[in-house]
């Protein structure tokens, strides 16, 4: 049999899906972090990795799905976010830009899978599957709000290795201490289930969100590790609270949510909601993401930069953004002083081997 005829779709995808196989993997596995840091990888959307000297391995938001993917759907699902939020029926024309970087399926060390909600870019049933299937991660705990909580337990996930948490809830794990705080996700209020909307016939007019019902949909977290403390917002808008958890805890690095709203939506931070954010925090490092995911959202890093310098002076920031890309690695406080990521380039090992070329001038 020729070659050609030995290939079809399925080996396609399979030797070419995740587009970076195990690598990534395979360098947090290796990755030994030096005492008094942390390190961390972007996963893509808000997705982190965090791992600490003393082992703690941290996966946020892990999402490993796609968005759309046929214009056959013509419409909507009744009760989504963007639907209620601006009363629109077209299907939203979100489709994934970014690489699936790590293989769920090949994670052999971890100890917390934690969600801040439920959205389904935060929320992965691929990845509740390969925790839950793989013995050797039978100790793994799934830590998320109420509603992610339920969505596990729905998908199968066993209920005694579930821990929920709330605004005012702190979790320990070797290490680290997890603290959840409240978020300021408002598209997650106005996203179906709404406490009072099934009796409404799924009509959110007229019905009164709380503190308790935010805090049952989506948290922030705090991670407090050997290195400094890591604040992440995942998909919070800006609020003046900020500066109330900024008074709270003493921030080192920031993480939030960036991108750019279509016309007739709120749904991501813009460059001034993410310094006035890393300003009401006090944070020293604020880190835009999610703005990679989504092509109906995407924005350029570059203004926050540009704002960043306009600004800075002027209001005496005591901050700076830092630049990632999809994948990258970040150590702090190693890489306290840098603005923007490049992946590693590689060949740094030239002309420690005499070269196999026709004479010296060739290149």
């Amino acid at each position: 049999m020729s070659k050609i005829q030995e290939i079809t779709r399925e080996s396609w995808i399979l030797s070419t899906f995740p587009e970076w196989g195990t690598w990534l993997n395979e360098e947090i596995e290796q990755e030994v972090v030096p005492e008094g840091n942390f390190a961390m990888w972007w996963l893509g959307c808000v997705g982190v990795w965090i791992k600490t000297p003393g082992g703690a391995n941290l996966c946020m938001d892990l999402w490993c799905g796609r968005g759309k993917s046929t214009k056959q759907v013509k419409d909507m699902v009744r009760g989504h976010q963007m639907a209620n939020m601006a009363g629109v029926r077209k299907l939203q024309p979100n489709l994934r830009a970014a690489p699936m970087v790590l293989d769920p399926f090949a994670i052999n060390e971890v100890d917390f899978i934690l969600a801040s909600h439920y959205h389904s870019d935060h929320i992965d049933v691929n990845v509740a599957a390969a925790i839950v299937n793989n013995p050797k991660l039978d100790h793994v705990k799934f830590v998320g709000p109420w509603h992610c909580a339920e969505l596990w337990k729905k998908w199968g996930v066993p209920e005694e290795r579930i821990i929920v948490v709330k605004p005012g809830d702190v979790v320990k794990l070797k290490d680290v201490e997890i603290h959840a705080l409240d978020s300021f996700d408002r598209t997650c209020l106005v996203t179906l289930p709404v406490e009072g909307a099934e009796e409404q016939g799924g009509e959110l007019a007229g019905l009164c969100p709380s503190d308790e019902e935010m805090g049952r949909k989506a948290v922030n977290y705090v991670f407090k590790t050997p290195g400094g403390n890591i604040y992440h917002g995942a998909d919070s808008h800006f609020s003046i609270q900020f500066a109330k958890h900024g008074k709270q805890f003493d921030i080192d690095v920031a993480l939030n949510n960036y991108g750019e709203n279509p016309v007739g939506i709120a749904d991501k931070m813009t460059s001034v909601d993410l310094l006035r954010m890393a300003e009401s925090l006090r944070c020293k490092v604020i880190i835009p993401v999610h703005h990679d995911i989504w092509t109906n959202f995407m924005a350029s890093t570059d203004e926050i930069i540009q704002l960043w310098k306009m600004r800075k002076e002027r209001l005496q920031y005591k901050f700076h953004p830092f630049i990632w890309e999809v994948g990258g690695k970040y150590v702090y406080p190693r890489d306290k002083d840098l603005i923007e990521y490049h992946h590693p380039r590689g060949f740094d090992d030239c002309f420690e081997h005499e070269p196999n070329i026709q004479f010296k001038s060739m290149l």
